[in-house]
């Protein structure tokens, strides 16, 4: 069985592609096809020993920084790709993945972690946030995500079978696709992270510095509780915009290598998710350091946190909800286990991922 495996770019390493790195591990002779590529980052993914192909925005003037300016020719560029002797073909999607052309003798299976964010639920906040909401370039974004919203849809038909990230976004995938899907939740390396029983005085984030994350919030909250410090991992385009909402109890620690972040996340209080994630890899690392969570009640930590078990909820995007989040968290600190906590977080393990995600292509195999 000839097997290729789809995903949109390797040029970064975050959770989807940790994913994917997983997927290819399980199909180690399976060609690779992606828009654009870095060397470093395959070979950071141990995808090096995998043929891998990109598209014609891999030769574009600055495509490896920045390939999202080239966003109106991902359709395209996807669609070139020649997939036709292949038996299985495996997308993992957040834009255009999925969009590769198959034919009815194939099985095409699509892990998807999102429909398209800025062309969907994300639209009027991309394009505010942007600019793009007035004016010429506003007009021609609006038209432009118009027509990728239009191909989103005629291209879902490419797909056999979903796998959805979480149930929140199989429930988005229900909405803007009207397709079902089955949840398989990401890979977590659980078994990286060591239970701390013994806790430090402090809070702690970590996310890339971009307005969904609301970090900025979780900042201004901090800076109205002087008595309780916060340190700050991550960067981005918003970090300036952050640092100036700082206070002397705020640390921002900007990006942190792996074994700083792990040492942050298990000596902390708390960990403080404000996000509306489609799952959220970072609140199950935290808890399995035997970290609670205090996270933004919507998106994928409904799934991962347990309510006054293994965190607690807030219920708006505020400033003001996240302090009284982290007050009533203080006050209440002797409800939680840390032990328990990490015994939930071995439950979304990469070894449970890969099983699951196996059991569920073979089964597809079997019943073609």
């Amino acid at each position: 069985m000839k097997v290729a495996l789809v995903h949109e770019w390797l040029t970064v390493i975050g959770g989807s592609e940790n994913v994917f790195k997983e997927i290819a591990s399980l199909y180690p002779q399976a060609d690779i096809y992606t828009l654009v590529a870095r060397n470093e980052t395959v070979k950071a993914l141990n995808l090096a020993d995998h043929k891998v192909t990109t598209s014609f925005i891999q030769n574009l003037p600055f495509a490896k920084s920045k390939y999202r300016s080239y966003l109106p020719l991902f359709p395209l560029a996807i669609e070139q790709f020649d997939l036709s002797d292949y038996d299985l073909i495996i997308s993992s999607s957040h834009a255009v993945a999925k969009g590769v052309l198959t034919n009815s003798n194939q099985v095409h299976i699509c892990y998807c972690h999102s429909p398209i964010r800025y062309a969907w639920d994300l639209h009027h906040q991309y394009l505010k946030e942007t600019g793009l909401n007035k004016g010429l370039k506003g007009f021609i974004a609006k038209y432009l995500l118009h027509r990728i919203r239009q191909w989103d849809i005629i291209s879902t038909n490419r797909v056999d079978h979903f796998i959805a990230n979480s149930k929140y976004i199989g429930k988005r995938i229900k909405k803007v696709y009207n397709r079902e899907s089955t949840v398989i939740y990401p890979n977590v390396s659980t078994e990286e992270f060591l239970p701390v029983y013994e806790k430090k005085d402090y809070y702690v984030t970590c996310s890339r510095f971009v307005p969904y994350k609301k970090i900025d919030l979780i900042v201004e909250a901090f800076a109205q509780m002087p008595d309780k410090k916060l340190y700050v991992i991550g960067d981005g385009p918003d970090f300036k915009k952050v640092s100036k909402l700082a206070k002397s109890n705020v640390t921002l620690l900007g990006y942190q290598p792996f074994d700083m972040l792990k040492k942050y996340l298990s000596e902390a209080r708390a960990f403080v998710f404000a996000a509306e994630e489609d799952f959220g890899i970072l609140p199950v690392e935290a808890q399995a350091c035997g970290t609670p969570v205090i996270a933004y009640k919507k998106g994928g930590a409904l799934e991962s946190v347990v309510e006054n078990e293994t965190g607690i909820f807030f219920k708006d995007q505020t400033a003001s909800s996240i302090k009284d989040a982290v007050e009533w968290f203080d006050i209440n600190l002797s409800l939680f286990n840390y032990k328990k906590i990490a015994d939930h977080a071995a439950g979304f393990s990469t070894a449970r991922f890969k099983s699951e995600f196996l059991t569920f292509i073979n089964s597809k195999i079997d019943n073609k």
